[in-house]
């Protein structure tokens, strides 16, 4: 069930006080968690036991309040206000002042007579000004018109989106791989804003890495399962939020260990954000595996990098205000580079400055920070890509070439390959009566139901120690539910016909499960009613075998097929996603029985985990950036951003191009500029800086007024151009290049970019042009040469539709000095 704000919920919370445990279903960008409902006394109910403030931590005279008893009684939701940038002198100002003068604020909306309800959420002000507090909707219209406010908006809860693939990028990466790579930093910090961190993992030993760095100004935060201790050369920070407030405070002025109570804490409870913090930066484990399975030396992508985490997220989803709260945080105490696997739904996408991840990366990247997110588990329709502001890098999920496999034996000898990641104890040695589920249908229950193993669809008399094969012509039962219902009924396994889904290996735990393509699932049904057609003939009877993984499998990568696609719904002007990562099958790190029902029977709980979603892609990119910034400290968060985007390859490992889970070529909108090389990334000859001002210039565009620009960039002196119009989004210097509308009618359009030569100095680059059929393409000058004193050149590209196809049509633009390639991708929409 969905909230009334179009926020899916999940998971089961623990008992309160003896009465039952709410349940809020979300959905995680690993892929997928079935959802639960939820009602409304749940609400009040979490919101009474989970944000419990403990008055002894609040500075002096600030007192907690009943919030279940507020909320019911002036119906009171929460709330950020967001107030823009921080000037240099606000971000030294003292904290209490800044909580006193939000106090004030909140006080001109909320009636006197009500003084009791005055208290803040989270108050922000490292990089950005604003707080979050219980208004009503009267309230917070009040306040959206302050002078100092640039908009208020409710503090919903976003979802999570939810080794070798390592080796697959280095292998894909091809020769460069034997160059010398120089030397590298352990200096560089990764924040993960996450559900938290299993700190014993051996993923994030210290073993062979140096102290911490003098810059780093973050804490360890206590709880009654996480001590200072857990933190180290590796996990050199934690923090964790509570929802509806910020009652954590430093035990004295100096303290760097903050102490709370047992209602909170670092540690992760699902696996989430221990799984993305090793994906990014794990430190090297040996004979790592998934209960046998993916086994062999797990990593990150920056391993000697630090890792720092901000558990933003609980049992009950990711709330925007903490989420806010960590970007704040994380930015004040140092971090380089901020992973964020999360984001709202692409359905009720919102607008920028209502977006809490739009507004804290915004921030983090005028601070010298990279902010790298999930684009969404929404795929594989178009207009699905989340988290698209040109200021964030945004990433797609792709295969690796390992998959594991579930053979499936027929009675009739025929062995069919299905995709499954199940420990069943069955053997070739016994087969067992095989059914369609449309045939073991229960009584008054309409056979489409019964094929697709809808709940309580099933004769359990005609299902009982039979292997049953059901469809997936109806998405929305999804995979657990009809193994559950399949389990439920006394069923000896499920083969399950799912041409989209295949290709994504479900973990079944113990019971018997395998999944299959069209064709497969035909053969299949073809053998149940040839047997069963004939008499004489012995019953159809098959059995399924436990997985083992196929490595080199090929082709890889293929993009996922829940990998959400652009173009934005925000903006067409900005291509997105950026790039594309792996996302499918991918073993790292994860918190023991975090989810009990996989456990194979007999085994001890596995200390990793193998996750599919674009939320596993999310930390591959930040590894690869924190690679590259390791080489190059200097560097800002654009210039990675174009490395990483203009050295992707579009090729797979079979030389062709990269293929989406259709079986099509893979376009832009759905890979970005391609698949991430990390080896290539460190040394791309060219990069694009976008700039701050190219980011406000964005903000004038999208038609934004200028007071509020002001106040989002800290009162720095810009002005917005005259004729801003959305149109102009395309010249902003981006690595890539997207045109809404090109009309036939209308003159060729052209747009501008500048490259910075970070190569040798003396290079000469020319430019190639590969573009479709009708769509012309010039690129003037052809030729850029940069010397000692010249590091920078400018180029157009102009673009004439005339004789191409109505829709988009999708192209690049290299440059190359002969060793180097750097390429520019484009999508026009020729209208």
């Amino acid at each position: 069930m969905r909230g009334a704000l179009g926020v899916s919920w999940g998971l089961a919370l623990p008992r309160f006080g003896g009465e039952m445990a709410c349940q809020r279903p979300y959905v995680c960008n690993h892929h997928h968690v079935d959802i639960l409902e939820r009602d409304a006394k749940c609400l009040f109910m979490e919101a009474s036991n989970e944000d419990h403030i403990d008055s002894s931590s609040l500075p002096d005279g600030k007192e907690t309040r009943n919030s279940l008893d507020l909320h019911l009684a002036s119906n009171e939701e929460p709330y950020i206000v967001y107030m823009g940038g921080s000037t240099d002198d606000k971000t030294k100002a003292d904290p209490e002042d800044i909580y006193t003068s939000h106090l004030k604020m909140l006080a001109t909306v909320i009636p006197s007579e009500e003084k009791e309800r005055l208290s803040i959420g989270h108050s922000y002000r490292h990089s950005f000004k604003g707080f979050s507090a219980m208004l009503t909707e009267k309230e917070a219209n009040s306040l959206s018109g302050h002078p100092g406010v640039v908009s208020v908006f409710r503090d919903r809860v976003l979802q999570l989106h939810t080794t070798r693939s390592w080796a697959f990028l280095e292998a894909e990466a091809g020769t460069q791989l034997k160059q010398s790579y120089p030397q590298v930093s352990d200096d560089v910090i990764i924040g993960v804003v996450d559900t938290g961190i299993w700190p014993e993992s051996p993923s994030f030993s210290d073993a062979g890495i140096g102290a911490v760095p003098s810059r780093w100004k973050g804490v360890c935060m206590e709880a009654s399962d996480f001590k200072k201790t857990h933190c180290n050369r590796k996990l050199i920070g934690a923090r964790f939020y509570a929802n509806l407030g910020d009652p954590i405070q430093p035990s004295s002025p100096n303290s760097t260990l903050y102490k709370v109570d047992t209602a909170g804490s670092p540690r992760d409870s699902d696996g989430h954000g221990t799984h993305t913090a090793s994906t990014a930066a794990g430190a090297v484990v040996g004979n790592a595996s998934y209960y046998g399975l993916a086994r062999g030396t797990a990593k990150g992508g920056s391993p000697s990098s630090r890792l720092a985490a901000y558990k933003a997220c609980s049992l009950g989803g990711c709330a925007s205000s903490n989420i806010l709260k960590a970007i704040d945080d994380a930015v004040a105490d140092g971090v380089d580079i901020i992973s964020i696997s999360l984001g709202i739904s692409s359905v009720f996408q919102s607008d920028f400055l209502s977006d809490p991840i739009a507004i804290g990366a915004f921030h983090a990247h005028q601070h010298g920070v990279l902010v790298v997110c999930s684009g969404g588990n929404d795929g594989p329709d178009p207009y699905t890509v989340i988290n698209s502001a040109p200021w964030i890098l945004t990433v797609a999920a792709s295969s690796i070439d390992r998959s594991f496999q579930s053979t499936i034996v027929l009675g009739n000898g025929n062995l069919i390959k299905g995709t499954a990641i199940n420990f069943s104890n069955l053997t070739r040695s016994k087969l067992y009566p095989l059914v369609f589920g449309g045939d073991v249908a229960a009584e008054y229950t309409p056979v489409y139901e019964a094929s697709n193993c809808y709940p309580g669809s099933l004769d359990t008399e005609k299902t009982a120690r039979k292997i049953v094969v059901c469809v997936d012509s109806d998405p929305t039962v999804s995979r657990r539910v009809k193994k559950l219902v399949a389990e439920s009924t006394g069923a000896r396994g499920l083969i399950l016909v799912d041409e989209v889904e295949k290709g994504v290996a479900f973990d079944s735990g113990s019971f018997p499960f395998s999944e299959v393509s069209n064709r497969a699932g035909h053969e299949i049904l073809g053998y149940i009613n040839s047997t069963r057609a004939r008499r004489g003939r012995r019953a159809p009877r098959a059995t399924i075998l436990p997985s083992t993984n196929e490595d080199l499998f090929k082709p890889a990568p293929v993009v996922a097929f829940f990998s959400s696609r652009g173009p934005g719904g925000l903006t067409e002007s900005i291509l997105k996603p950026d790039v594309m990562a792996p996302g499918v099958g991918i073993l790292a790190a994860s918190v023991p029985a975090a989810d009990a029902a996989s456990i194979p029977r007999g085994r001890k709980p596995s200390s990793f985990a193998i996750k599919s979603g674009t939320s596993m892609a999310c930390p591959h990119v930040a590894g690869a950036a924190a690679f590259v910034k390791s080489v190059h400290s200097k560097w800002t968060p654009s210039m990675i951003k174009s490395a990483l985007m203009t050295t992707a390859t579009t090729a797979n490992n079979l030389g062709k191009t990269i293929t989406s889970s259709s079986g099509t070529a893979a376009t832009y909108h759905e890979m970005g500029a391609g698949e991430i090389t990390p080896q290539r990334a460190h040394n791309p000859g060219l990069v694009y800086e976008t700039t701050t001002r190219d980011h406000l210039l964005f903000l004038c565009y999208y038609g934004y007024k200028q007071q509020i620009i002001h106040s989002i960039s800290g009162g720095a002196n810009f002005s917005c151009p005259a004729n801003s119009s959305d149109a102009l989004i395309s010249d902003l210097n981006y690595p890539s290049i997207s045109i809404a509308k090109l009309d036939t009618r209308r003159p060729p359009r052209a747009v501008t970019r500048t490259v910075t030569n970070v190569g040798p100095a003396n290079s000469t680059y020319t430019a190639t042009v590969d573009s479709p059929t009708g769509l012309a393409v010039r690129v003037s000058p052809a030729r850029l040469a940069f010397s000692e004193g010249s590091s920078r050149a400018s180029y157009d590209v102009t673009f004439n539709g005339k004789g191409a196809g109505k829709g988009y049509r999708f192209g690049s633009v290299t440059w190359s000095d002969g060793s180097r390639s750097v390429r520019t991708v484009f999508g026009v929409n020729v209208i």
